[in-house]
């Protein structure tokens, strides 16, 4: 035979090899390919949002405290616990301060009539003794939603204060400095569907810090 002949039968077998092996390389899915990645995901805080979700309310707080929340504003649309929050921290300031100086008229519009009276009966006894008060505080109290609920047109939210307190005691000349930090759950009323907007202070309790 040929030997250029057979030179060519070799090469021509050769190249036949190379071929299938490279078939077997190129034909499969080499990594992930386009139709193997997931979906994307929407960023966080985007998420679609099923028809029985909350809403994002801006503020945090635990599934119970914006379940109760949620329940609140189908009830009261204008309810918005951000803003709620802001009023509430406002209210627990002068609150606070107005109790220390004795301040009744400042008090009387904020406090549930219960409350009123036993903050009367403080403001009494302190007075009776000769002692005077005034508190500052040097940061605004964290405000957090506890708990929220409807009873019949009766709106109530509970919230948690911390806050650092300064206060300036004298007592027959003599005057003393106390800091202190304090926890409290502060439990606030409005009726729905009443003229007036705003909420008043119906229950103090201690909190764990």
């Amino acid at each position: 035979m040929d030997p250029a002949l057979i030179q060519m039968i070799v090469f021509a077998a050769v190249a036949a090899v190379l071929l299938v092996l490279l078939y077997n390389v190129l034909g499969k899915k080499v990594g992930r390919q386009p139709e193997d990645r997931p979906a994307v995901a929407a960023p966080p805080g985007n998420e679609v949002q099923a028809e029985t979700s909350r809403p994002d309310w801006g503020v945090a707080m635990d599934p119970a405290a914006a379940e109760g929340a949620a329940q609140l504003r189908s009830r009261d649309p204008g309810f918005d616990p951000a803003r709620f929050l802001d009023g509430a921290r406002q209210a627990y300031e002068t609150i606070v301060r107005a109790y220390a100086a004795g301040d009744r008229e400042t008090l009387k519009p904020l406090l549930a009539g219960p409350v009123m009276t036993s903050f009367e009966e403080g403001i009494t006894r302190r007075e009776s003794s000769g002692t005077t008060e005034m508190v500052e505080l040097p940061h605004p109290p964290r405000a957090d939603l506890d708990h929220a609920e409807v009873h019949g047109d009766l709106a109530r939210a509970r919230v948690r204060f911390l806050a650092e307190m300064k206060s300036e005691i004298t007592h027959e000349g003599v005057s003393t400095t106390e800091e202190r930090r304090t926890a409290e759950l502060w439990t606030f009323e409005r009726r729905i569907g009443s003229g007036d907007p705003n909420w008043v202070l119906a229950r103090v309790e201690e909190a764990r810090a």
